[in-house]
């Protein structure tokens, strides 16, 4: 039995020891891709701004689209936001959920709304909404009225209501940046082939200050746990989403800040209600329709198009988030599984899936493994001290190194931290982050994970307290 025992920890380590070998070696291209990339784009956004696509009268209409329940805390500053957006024409179309707080009553009072009559088209399936409201004040805010039908439900409302040809996915906690909306447009108008998804950055409002919508300094948070994630989004952003990008294999893109062909999206059937992560799904519908016809198009992602969110502010609910997201991921690579490592999809089917499906996803639980399989091991004596030196360096050093890369990068092409200070707390928690938070983060994505697996594919609800961010206003997140 012992020896049987032995052997079987010797598999496992061997295993968990090649997953991380090909993950660190993805990594490691992607790191390279990206540094590239980014470079070259941040050269390019320096020399050549936006006015030529504010000013051009071919640039299209867009619909932004706010899915809102229970967001009476954040809502108005979130419109006031969008409405603040340096582009020529847009048009935001707020649904209210079936709120049972005052959402809609905050709305009403703050625009002075009327109710009016609409005619409203079926394209994608939703539930009928009750009532729609305007605003003689500011014409270019619709609110529609409908019963709870969830964030899916709600956001294909208001593709049935857009009458641009390209809408913007919004979270009703989000602060978008005044020229965002031109950014993510512009490899839109600049793209020979039709541009389906063009998605941006998202950043951590935790610590920042706000005023009327708009962030007017830039902070970080104070507690450990929230700074943790900033440096998480930045190592996401900066070296993952870039390199597939460049490849033209982008499989996720943010759902609290992207921008869509509408009428490609009505011809996918909209957002689909069965999945947690709407957004990751749609992407890969997209893809699957779009290769199916033979279609030529483009899904992008931009690193200078940015998006402000609270992150949680609690264990438990930095839990629920990511074993969502988790949760999400799992079940679009498990219903799109003949995408994956099938040719007709190019780079996105020999590449870009398999990462996702077998290192992102089902590889989370053999992290989550070795994170208490290996120093095991040590500590029984089944595994030499050289070798379990060179998990630690797989599983700790290297994710350090990257995530230090990634701060570096971050503060050499887009500067978002004025500070000096800031720099340098972000590098400290770039260490920081990778002794205690990344494991606890893996248990987490493991157990999305193991929900899929055993049917509990519900939606966990975030809820915050809305005191991210300091200022006449405060931003909550519900994820």
């Amino acid at each position: 039995m012992h020896e049987f025992f032995l052997r079987f920890l010797d598999y496992t380590n061997t295993v968990i020891l090649i997953y991380f070998l090909a993950a660190n070696s993805v990594y490691t291209v992607l790191m390279f891709i990206s540094l590239y990339t980014v470079s070259l784009h941040a050269k390019y956004a320096a020399h050549k701004g936006y006015t030529a696509v504010l000013d051009s009268p071919v640039t299209p209409p867009v619909a932004l689209i706010v899915p809102a329940h229970n967001e009476e805390r954040v809502i108005v500053q979130t419109v006031l936001s969008l409405l603040a957006l340096n582009y020529p024409e847009k048009e935001i179309i707020v649904v209210d959920d079936g709120s049972n707080d005052s959402t809609l009553d905050r709305l009403i009072e703050q625009f002075e709304l009327q109710r009016m009559d609409l005619i409203y088209r079926e394209q994608v399936k939703a539930t009928t909404p009750l009532a729609f409201y305007s605003s003689s004040q500011r014409p270019e805010l619709i609110v529609v009225s409908k019963p709870n039908g969830g964030k899916a439900d709600a956001l294909n409302a208001g593709i049935n209501l857009a009458r641009s040809p390209y809408f913007c996915t919004v979270d009703a906690d989000s602060i978008i940046e005044r020229d965002a909306l031109l950014r993510l447009m512009t490899p839109v108008v600049q793209s020979a082939v039709n541009t389906v998804v063009s998605g941006g950055i998202v950043r951590i409002v935790n610590g920042c200050r706000l005023e009327h919508g708009e962030v007017v300094e830039i902070d970080l948070p104070k507690r450990w746990l929230e700074r943790c994630q900033v440096v998480e989004y930045i190592r996401t952003f900066m070296f993952g989403r870039p390199g597939w990008n460049s490849m033209g294999a982008t499989f996720i893109t943010s759902g609290a800040f992207c921008l869509l062909h509408r009428e490609t999206a009505v011809l996918v059937g909209g957002f689909r209600r069965e999945s947690v992560t709407e957004d990751i799904d749609l992407v890969a519908n997209l893809h699957r329709f779009l290769r199916d016809k033979g279609w030529k198009y483009n899904i992008v992602f931009s690193t200078d198009p940015i998006c402000w969110t609270e992150a949680p502010h609690s264990v438990s609910m930095l839990a629920r988030q990511r074993r969502r997201w988790q949760l999400g991921l799992m079940q679009t690579v498990m219903r799109d599984n003949d995408m994956i490592f099938n040719p007709r999809f190019g780079s996105l089917g020999m590449f870009s899936m398999p990462f996702h499906a077998y290192i992102e996803a089902i590889g989370s639980v053999v992290e989550a493994a070795g994170t208490i399989l290996i120093p095991f091991s040590f500590f029984i004596g089944a595994m030499p001290l050289a070798l379990f030196l060179l998990f630690v360096f797989l599983a700790v050093g290297y994710g350090t190194l990257l995530s230090v890369g990634s701060v570096l990068l971050h503060e050499t092409t887009l500067r978002r931290y004025p500070k000096l200070k800031h720099v340098l707390l972000l590098v400290l928690y770039a260490v920081i982050e990778n002794v205690g938070y990344k494991q606890m983060v893996t248990f987490f994505r493991a157990q999305g994970v193991l929900r899929y697996f055993f049917g509990r594919r519900k939606w966990e609800y975030v809820v915050h307290t809305g005191k991210g961010a300091t200022g006449r206003v405060a931003v909550t997140h519900e994820a």
